[in-house]
């Protein structure tokens, strides 16, 4: 059976995921038709390449998202994949409802979506079947997670952070991917979600931010003195969604190999996320 593991050693994000998964495909055309099935390609464009992490090759991928009179806007992941800016305190927008970008408000209205409107979009795309039942789990596991902490059903969720385009992006490609890999199982290392604090819209908040918590109960953590936000939300619904069984490194014989690269460089060890594929 083809089994992919995660291996979190610094953490978990959408952005780690897909350049993780991309570094073993090494070849974007697929993911490229195939994210236009949601048609919002006129509001971004994809970039990705090769990066040095602490003297590991790994793939960094980035979500350029286009205002409205078609000029790009660099996006960084660090808003809500975390691994660049906690330690500034600079406002800092992950999670979710009443959310909002301060430097972009005026132009980019269309990022912030509802719940519904992002299960509309993926149900009425031409995406496979298996595609979408991932990355409608995906979000739903999100959606709960912010109605659970701001007291709202889950119809009345909404995204103007988690449900950006990045993230829809983040979680439709990684379904896309894991389709294209013909992964029949998903394992996973414990979690470290670092510690320390964040500052969002509301305050400031400790490491791990409300709804990564949520989204990760039931899910093994593991302590990290690293003082930055090693998980994000989207990175820790794609992990409680996708993996069946968490354990040390299984069993297997290896076949391939990728790195994916996070925003932050740490001193002492490389920012990455490696994913293990074999059977």
């Amino acid at each position: 059976m083809k089994t992919l593991y995660f291996d979190c050693f610094s953490g978990i994000s959408g952005d780690m995921v897909i350049g993780a998964l991309l570094d073993v495909v090494g070849d974007p055309v697929l993911l490229k038709q195939e994210l236009k099935k949601l048609s919002i390609e006129e509001e971004y464009e994809i970039k990705w390449g090769s990066v040095v992490k602490n003297g590991i090759t790994s793939t960094k991928f980035d979500v350029i998202l286009k205002g409205d009179a078609g000029e790009t806007h660099h996006h960084d992941h660090g808003h809500h994949h975390g691994e660049d800016h906690h330690h500034h305190e600079h406002d800092h927008h992950h999670h979710g409802h009443d959310h909002h970008h301060n430097h972009d408000d005026h132009t980019h209205d269309h990022h912030h979506r509802a719940y519904q409107d992002i299960v509309e979009m993926i149900e009425s795309s031409e995406l496979s079947s298996k595609v979408k039942n991932m990355s409608l789990s995906i979000f739903k596991k999100i959606g709960e997670a912010e109605g659970h902490i701001h007291g709202l059903p889950l119809e009345k969720v909404h995204f103007h952070e988690v449900g950006a385009v990045d993230s829809i992006i983040d979680i439709v490609g990684t379904s896309i991917l894991i389709e294209q890999l013909g992964i029949e199982k998903i394992k996973s290392s414990a979690i470290p979600v670092g510690s320390g604090r964040i500052r969002i819209d509301h305050g400031v908040y400790p490491v791990p931010a409300p709804a990564t918590l949520e989204i990760l109960k039931g899910v093994p953590i593991e302590q990290s003195d690293v003082r930055f936000e090693l998980t994000t939300p989207t990175g820790a619904a794609i992990v409680a969604v996708l993996a069946e069984e968490f354990s040390t490194f299984p069993s297997m014989e290896v076949n391939a190999i990728g790195y994916g690269a996070g925003t932050k460089t740490f001193k002492d060890r490389p920012n990455v996320l490696r994913v293990v594929i074999g059977i």
